[in-house]
């Protein structure tokens, strides 16, 4: 065997070489990153992949694919005994082997206190494929079978500091736990994560990989104990799949119908993708037969197209910190309708007739059937993956949009569309995503949905118009400026944050109500603050885990004049009054509460809702009456 990792140096130029001709599943390409050296420090310049060299008797040769211009794309190599020679780009550089793995990657592992991290899972103990071999799995044999070593540090249990009393986690608490707590966390590419072993997510989800909002992503994944605890085989399988599924995100692995979506493009999978058996496809949507022909038949291991991404994608596409997730905000063509659709779906966009600049551009999603009933997944709101978003900009250009944090929805609850209820709604903020603010310039905007149904089929809507509006007073002009900053859009996507990585966002929202607190948009900086006052905010510190209580009275304020303002739309409203509702009872005036659930019903009584969303609003208004009134002292 000569397939490994080999390093070697000509001057100012190191050579990482991977060469990966034999051995356990061999890729059948040669490639590597060229790195320049300049006294103490060493930047990367550049990487190179062979797809289809001709391997004869230890010498190799191929033509190369590169990221930068070379006169010379012939690379050959010369390999005996652990040494040899590479001429690369028309240097050569003196090889010698360092390592069986291609990769090698730090893991810092924490978890909060009372969550029990994953230790492996025999792979026997429950039928599988009479192929894949009996061993005991951990997180880290998995990425070694697919030739990545993980690094282990010593994993820290992290202590809780003040009340505790919900440990649920959200998007806002987590990336400011990464950013505080993890040691490696760093604004530059590098062979490093952080898994934190949670509690549970407020959104109820198995994990996440969170790290999206920046220019250095991919460092931060989390997993929920509580959503995945048990000790019988079926969890600690469950949990080894939910592990590794969630650091595949960190190396820029994409969901297994999602690979089209990629920059460049990906081909997809067996029955578009869902059909892969592969850490990153989920088993309750695998094709054909759910969730137990995928245990049936995976073989705990990666597609042979991830295997090459892993081994042989160029440096920025891998490393955590370097290209974004999905590899920048890529142009694409505008979502095209099917030629036929048999579905029995309909999907919707909806928006305001216009928004002013800097306004927080907010869309409804109806997916209705379209005759006869037809049972479908829930996940309509495009954070959850199955449901994308394109907006076509003034200009004619075409942008996915990519929302700041996306879930992983590994579970589904299957809903009937019926003549009982022939619809389902979402509000979603698209104004701002991975790549910042979608609509910064005035003019007409074309927006498109497209919804991946449980049966895979495309269900694409009509484009909606959204209609930016120019400035007129000096107002308009002060207020889209204190709106359209990037740690203000950031704030929006969270729903706000006591980050101190986004102090100078809230400040700009303060001087927004101080100065215009008039303003229409000032009620989405009301809604923002009362939303973050409302709650609890979680904060890793060197000494644990503290918890900022909720501030009623500061939620009561903010949010109270956001009910009263309106201006938003029906969705974030609903919210908005379940929230004040709580702030109600948390303040000690349970009465209050109620009477706010009354309001809510009322309201939306009066907008005309129709009959049977009407029924759902009052159903929703009287749990969360009792839901208050179990909570209160």
């Amino acid at each position: 065997m000569i397939s490994g990792l080999y390093e070697g140096q000509d001057g100012d130029s190191r050579l990482a070489l991977r060469v990966d001709v034999d051995g356990p599943r061999p890729a059948g390409r040669v490639s590597g990153d060229l790195f320049t050296v300049a006294g103490a420090t060493t930047s990367y310049a550049g990487s190179f992949v062979v797809h289809a060299p001709d391997v004869r008797d230890g010498l190799i040769h191929g033509r190369g694919d590169f990221t930068f211009d070379v006169p010379d794309r012939d690379v050959r190599v010369e390999l005996a005994d652990g040494a040899g020679s590479a001429v690369v780009a028309g240097r050569a550089y003196p090889v010698v082997f360092a390592s069986p793995y291609f990769r090698s990657v730090l893991l810092e592992q924490d978890s909060v206190v009372g969550s029990v991290p994953f230790a492996s899972y025999r792979t026997g103990t429950l039928p599988g494929p009479a192929a894949s071999p009996d061993r005991e799995l951990t997180v880290a044999g998995a990425y070694a079978e697919a030739g990545v070593e993980l690094r282990v540090a010593e994993p820290e249990v992290i202590p809780v500091e003040g009340s505790g009393a919900d440990l649920a986690w959200d998007d806002a608490e987590l990336h400011h736990a990464m950013t505080r707590h993890f040691g490696a966390f760093g604004d530059a590419p590098a062979w490093r994560v952080w898994l934190l072993v949670a509690s549970k997510h407020v959104g109820g989800y198995r994990g996440i990989m969170f790290d999206y909002d920046d220019a250095h992503q991919r460092q931060g994944s989390a997993v929920f104990y509580d959503a995945i605890k048990g000790d019988t085989p079926e969890s600690r399988r469950a949990q080894l799949r939910t592990y590794v599924h969630e650091l595949g995100h960190a190396f820029n692995l994409l969901h297994s119908w999602q690979k089209n979506l990629a920059t460049p493009p990906q081909p997809l999978g067996p029955d578009g993708g869902f059909g892969d058996l592969s850490w990153m496809n989920y088993a309750w949507n695998y094709r054909p037969g759910g969730e137990p022909a995928y245990w049936a038949a995976f073989p705990f291991q990666f597609t042979d197209a991830e295997l090459v991404h892993l081994r042989h994608g160029f440096y920025r596409d891998v490393a955590m910190g370097a290209n974004a997730f999905g590899r920048g905000a890529a142009e694409i063509d505008p979502f095209e309708r099917p030629v036929e659709d048999h579905s029995g779906l309909r999907l919707e966009l909806r928006a305001k007739e216009s928004f002013e600049l800097g306004e927080p551009v907010v869309v409804e999603l109806k997916l209705s059937c379209a005759g006869e009933p037809v049972t479908t997944h829930g996940h309509l709101h495009p954070d959850t993956e199955f449901t994308q978003v394109s907006i076509t900009r003034p200009d004619g250009s075409t942008v996915l949009y990519r929302p700041m944090m996306r879930h992983c929805v590994d579970g589904s609850t299957d809903v009937r569309l019926d003549a009982g209820n022939p619809a389902m709604y979402r509000s979603a903020y698209v104004g701002h995503g991975r790549d910042g603010h979608y609509f910064q310039q005035p003019g007409e905007y074309q927006v498109r949905a497209r919804y991946i149904a449980a049966d895979g089929s495309r269900i694409v809507s009509p484009a909606c118009p959204v209609r930016v509006r120019l400035p007129v007073s000096r107002a308009d002009h002060e207020v889209a400026e204190l709106m359209l900053g990037e740690e203000q859009g950031k704030l929006f996507s969270l729903l706000g944050s006591d980050a101190p990585e986004l102090r100078a966002g809230n400040l700009a929202l303060d001087e927004l109500i101080n100065r215009h607190g008039g303003h229409p948009l000032a009620v989405y900086a009301r809604l923002v603050k009362g939303l973050n006052a409302e709650r609890e905010f979680k904060e890793l510190t060197p000494g644990g885990l503290r918890v900022r209580p909720p501030d009623p009275k500061q939620g009561i304020e903010h949010l109270g004049q956001v009910v009263r303002a309106g201006g938003i739309d029906n969705i974030t409203l609903n919210l908005a009054m379940r929230r004040l509702a709580r702030a109600e009872a948390r303040q000690g005036d349970l009465g209050r509460a109620n009477a706010v659930m009354d309001a809510m019903v009322a309201t939306f009584q009066a907008k005309g809702v129709n009959p049977i969303v009407m029924g759902q609003i009052r159903r929703q208004a009287e749990l969360t009456k009792s839901a208050l009134s179990a909570e209160a002292p």
